[in-house]
């Protein structure tokens, strides 16, 4: 009896020990900021804006249009001929990019294509589909002709001025110090930016001189957001603050406090940082001072 009860004490014993070993050598599990990051990204990517036309809600302003849209804002105002300081208002449409036009005159070749019989009458045909042409490009284009001519003269005006160098920030800096606990990815659908963590309440300053374009919470993914512009190349960005200490058009100098440190629509307490260029996303370690 005492041999069944010993070889039962040390099957279980043995089960105990090969359960243990297997939890130290399993892989390391995700660190928690990993998953948290990964879900607020996500928000981040459903908020841009993939359409050819938007219709402008309630406590958006061009630049957060443009910020979502990943374009130049000088694009979009240009397309809809907005003059700065590009003033925009509830429930006005405003076109993003302009589709090419596609030219379908198949069926207008079609009509003409058989040979009359006389001079007189060939004549007649041609003159014909001449006019449907022109009848039909403009009823079937109209707008969309002039919108792409003022599209068009837009794109070669900012090209003209990109072949000229860009206007450089003289000294970039931290807006907080903290661990870097995500960082930039040239992904299609990865991070845009820089994810700080550190204390609720620690103050965010603002990494060079601007002004304030956009301060508010309308950017789904981002929370309470500040968008500041230096020139009109940069712009950078401060999400998921707790407070936000600025108002938009307000001029501010390089390590003026802007916000506090917070986790609105994130997992965690965190900076999300970004620098974008010319309406493009840039690596922000590649401006910001190595630690």
């Amino acid at each position: 009896m005492s041999f069944f009860c010993t070889a039962k004490y040390t099957l279980v014993f043995f089960i105990f020990a090969m359960t243990l070993f297997s939890c130290s050598s399993r892989n390391t599990p995700a660190p928690v900021s990993n998953i948290n990051s990964v879900t607020v990204l996500g928000e981040r990517n459903r908020d841009t804006i993939k359409s050819s036309q938007y219709t402008v809600k309630k406590g958006e302003t061009l630049y957060s249009i443009a910020w979502r849209s990943n374009s130049d804002v000088r694009k979009i105002a240009k397309l809809n001929s907005i003059a700065s300081p590009y003033r925009i208002y509830p429930g006005q449409k405003l076109i993003l990019v302009v589709a090419k036009v596609q030219k379908s005159t198949k069926a207008s070749k079609d009509k003409v294509s058989h040979k009359n019989s006389t001079k007189s009458s060939t004549v007649s045909n041609k003159n014909s589909q001449k006019n449907t042409l022109a009848s039909t490009k403009k009823q079937a284009y109209g707008e969309n002709v002039s919108a792409q001519k003022s599209y068009q003269n837009s794109t070669l005006e900012l090209e003209k001025s990109s072949d000229k160098f860009s206007q450089k920030i003289s000294q970039w800096q931290w807006p907080v110090k903290g661990k870097v606990v995500e960082y930039f990815s040239n992904r299609a659908q990865g991070n845009k930016g820089i994810d700080i963590t550190g204390r609720r309440g620690t103050k965010i300053r603002s990494t060079a001189k601007g002004k304030v374009v956009y301060a508010g919470s309308a950017l789904r993914g981002y929370g309470k957001l500040i968008i500041i512009k230096h020139n009109d190349d940069y712009l950078s960005a401060y999400a998921h603050n707790d407070r936000i200490l600025v108002k938009e058009q307000q001029q501010i100098s390089r390590g003026d406090i802007i916000s506090t440190m917070g986790d609105t629509e994130a997992n965690k307490v965190m900076l999300h940082f970004e620098i974008r260029f010319r309406g493009k996303s840039v690596n922000p370690l590649k401006y910001l001072p190595k630690k």
